[in-house]
């Protein structure tokens, strides 16, 4: 009788150290990312409402997939082209369109689950309105940011333009300075329970980032007064932290780790959203009240 085959060895688990995810791949996906929507802003605007709605129809899809892990199922169709919809209707049309795009799609989606009948349609419509109002309504606000141009400007002269630039990069300095900050200092944990990783030190390189990037881009961009650049750096590290903890949290619930595997580097684009969506809304607001007027 032949020697019975050992059982095959499992992969061991690559170790990123304190990084905690691979650094070349995360670099190359977001360069390429920035590289599109850059693209887009400066050749045409409504291509970048492209990249939008697509985001968007990902996004719902990864919070299905999600929520499936404990059995609640929302109906992807009618919240991806409900969410599509509200994206167009905010950029053309405005915010008062986009709450009406946002009440009617929400009514569709829960006549929608009546044909499921009775059994766990609060479950599954409450999970779906929440879907809606955390993933496409709050991605529109990218749409009514975007709008402040007019629709057929071009370049960082627009309004637009400028604007969107301006919320992706006091993002993204957020979280850079949390990140640096957060490795090289790191030690006392923010909230262990839902996100073991991130520390006070890490919130406070956030904090610097944030209001010298808001600070320089409303001044120097915007050109708009230095202390709406301030209050545009707070807003955003606030909001920023408030939405990485709030994705946590969903995702510790659910009991996954990421979202979905679609940015190499990143995990789930949901997982990168997570700042974004919760800042656009405020610094919207911001900047329509007070720096474009």
């Amino acid at each position: 009788m032949s020697a019975p085959t050992p059982a095959a060895t499992p992969a061991p688990k690559k170790d990123y150290g304190r990084a905690g995810r691979d650094l070349k791949a995360a670099v190359t996906s977001g360069v390429v990312l920035l590289g599109a929507i850059a693209a887009s802003l400066l050749f045409w605007k409504p291509a970048f409402m492209i990249i939008v709605a697509v985001a968007v129809v990902v996004a719902v899809w990864e919070m299905s997939r999600g929520l499936a892990a404990k059995e609640i199922d929302v109906p992807e169709q009618p919240i991806m082209a409900g969410g599509v919809v509200m994206v167009l209707v905010a950029y053309f049309w405005g915010a008062s369109a986009l709450v009406t795009a946002t009440a009617v799609t929400a009514l569709v989606i829960m006549l929608w689950l009546l044909r499921r009948g009775v059994e766990g349609y609060v479950k599954n419509a409450t999970a779906s309105v929440f879907t809606l109002i955390y993933i496409p309504f709050l991605g529109s606000f990218v749409a009514l940011l975007l709008a402040e141009g007019g629709h057929d400007g071009r370049g960082l002269g627009d309004d637009g333009v400028a604007g969107v630039v301006t919320f992706v990069l006091v993002t993204i300095a957020s979280d850079i300075g949390g990140y640096a900050a957060g490795v090289l200092f790191g030690k006392h944990p923010m909230a262990p329970v839902i996100s073991p990783k991130k520390s006070w030190e890490g919130f406070t390189g956030s904090a610097i980032f944030c209001m010298a990037a808001g600070w320089a881009l409303v001044v120097y961009l915007l050109h708009g007064p230095w202390w709406a650049g301030i209050c545009l750096g707070v807003i955003a590290v606030v909001m920023a932290t408030l939405g990485d903890l709030c994705e946590s949290v969903v995702k510790r619930d659910l009991g996954i780790k990421d979202m979905s595997n679609v940015i190499p580097g990143h995990g789930g684009l949901m997982d990168r959203l997570d700042s974004l969506l919760a800042t656009v809304a405020p610094i919207w607001l911001l900047l329509d009240h007070v720096v474009f007027r």
